[in-house]
């Protein structure tokens, strides 16, 4: 079984950060995935096993070296990490679209962020997760919350986590 922290769209909350990733460790979490907005507050933090892609308005996003979109195969999982869900008019011409990976079957996950509200839910086999926002407040009005993921070859629990106090907000099991 391999146990993913999830987080995005942290804004500079490197407290809120923290706490989120030492919660997540205890939960035996051994890598972490950050989806952007402020994506370089990783590094403050003394975690060092992670991946993670740019938000749509960090100035690295236009830097061709800097994927803006990754595939990862995690147990047999084919995980897209994005920002956005869907193209976005900031995408560099070689930037893969994940409307067209979703579309060809290509990702079985898309990981993303950028709307600050926490979401789990299959459409048409493919598991979208939002983990939301890690700021003290958001005017969308979801709490702060970050997502915790155990995957196997067939199956994938994901759970989002209320940040204030780690109460699950959302979770659902998918299998393959």
């Amino acid at each position: 079984m391999v146990k993913l922290g999830v987080i995005s769209d942290t804004h500079r909350h490197i407290v809120n950060l923290t706490r989120a990733i030492q919660y997540l460790k205890a939960q035996g979490a051994k890598m972490f995935i950050h989806l952007g907005d402020d994506y370089a507050d990783i590094e403050e933090t003394a975690e060092r096993n992670f991946l993670r892609v740019p938000g749509v308005f960090s100035e690295v996003y236009t830097d061709e070296r800097i994927p803006n979109r990754v595939i990862k195969n995690v147990v047999g999982w084919h995980l897209l990490l994005t920002h956005t869900v869907a193209s976005h008019p900031n995408d560099l011409p070689g930037d893969a679209k994940p409307e067209y990976l979703i579309r060809d079957r290509r990702v079985d996950v898309v990981l993303y962020g950028h709307t600050h509200l926490p979401e789990i839910k299959q459409e048409e086999g493919i598991i979208f997760i939002n983990p939301g926002h890690l700021k003290n407040e958001d005017k969308r009005g979801s709490p702060a919350s970050f997502a915790f993921l155990e995957l196997t070859m067939n199956r994938m629990l994901a759970r989002i986590h209320r940040l204030a106090d780690y109460e699950v907000i959302l979770e659902n099991a998918f299998r393959r």
